[in-house]
């Protein structure tokens, strides 16, 4: 049974649903605090058990960083997964959408309905429906877990980081073979994504001119007028901002400099992730640098860019990922 919709960053833009175009959304387990974002009110509807399930999309974290703040599961499908259509495109080669739940058996079966080639999504990937529930039953001895030694190299809380070293203490009493691996062009990954999923979004919004559909002001003399005044009402601040930087990075100026270096730094993550999955199982990572931040203390948007330091780089590759609560 669908329930209806939950809260959101506008157009997906924004880590804590503070840029949501209706309402601020709060942490069900401290209201001073911050659910995540984008898809903080799918987390916060989950985790205050008001839906068993929520859909969210990620284009740099948004399912997985509200899911770590509001003590849920969040899965970020491989890229093509699941059918993007109906979404609101913002950045076209980074988008996806997954399951929000309570635990990671709810997820699997709720990607038992949602995963499968779509026809009405040209990015959809083709293939076998998979029963998602039957890796429920496989236990974690003997699998091989790359733990990335420049991740722990980032600025992050140490509350973060001793729990995420219990979890590997964990995961090698339960059998796992956890060894260290390098991912040498992390580091790169935010400012890389910071340029390409905006350069997308300055294409993709481009539609929201007045003419064919969505919002229209009212206060304009002549078609010109139109097109300024209705992108200026409709858009929220943090999505000016992001147009702004994407349309800078795609002029042709700066296009060499920015996007195509952009691009470039992408194969080389996308490589990393390949080269370590020839020889691993998975790869175990902090989710944010933070426990959920309070609201509105991060007025600085490149602070708040900040907390997308560890989800970005699957994103870029196109490689699943989820934030899994471990209890061995």
């Amino acid at each position: 049974v669908i329930m209806g919709k939950t809260n959101m960053d506008e157009f997906a833009m924004g880590s804590s649903t503070e840029n949501s175009a209706f309402f601020v959304t709060h942490n069900p387990w401290n209201l001073n605090h911050a659910p995540g974002g984008s898809s903080g009110g799918s987390a916060a509807a989950v985790a205050a058990g008001e839906c068993a399930a929520a859909l969210g999309s990620d284009t740099g974290g948004s399912i997985r960083q509200p899911a770590s703040y509001c003590g849920v599961v969040g899965l970020k499908p491989t890229y093509g997964m699941v059918s993007r259509y109906g979404l609101v495109a913002f950045a076209s080669s980074l988008d996806q959408i997954g399951p929000i739940t309570k635990d990671v058996e709810d997820s699997a079966i709720l990607m038992n309905v949602i995963a499968g080639h779509d026809p009405q999504d040209s990015t959809s990937i083709a293939g076998k429906k998979e029963d998602y529930t039957k890796y429920l039953k496989e236990d974690v001895s003997g699998m091989k877990i790359g733990i990335p030694e420049e991740y722990f190299n980032l600025e992050f809380d140490e509350e973060v980081k001793a729990s995420v070293l219990a979890a590997v203490e964990k995961l090698k009493e339960a059998g796992a073979e956890v060894e260290t691996v390098h991912m040498t062009d992390a580091s790169y990954a935010l400012a890389a994504y910071y340029v390409i999923a905006p350069a997308e979004a300055s294409s993709n919004l481009a539609r929201y001119d007045g003419v064919r559909y969505g919002l229209r002001s009212e206060q304009a003399a002549d078609v010109s007028e139109m097109f300024t005044n209705t992108r200026h009402e409709g858009f929220g601040d943090e999505v000016k901002r992001r147009i702004m930087i994407g349309t800078y990075a795609l002029s042709s100026g700066y296009y060499d400099a920015y996007y195509l270096k952009a691009q470039k730094v992408r194969t080389l993550i996308k490589d990393d992730f390949d080269r370590i999955f020839n020889d691993f199982d998975l790869i175990l990572t902090p989710t944010a640098p933070s426990t959920a931040i309070e609201l509105e203390s991060k007025s600085d948007p490149l602070e708040m860019y900040h907390t997308d330091i560890f989800t970005v780089p699957v994103n870029i590759a196109g490689v699943p990922a989820m934030l899994s609560l471990i209890h061995i």
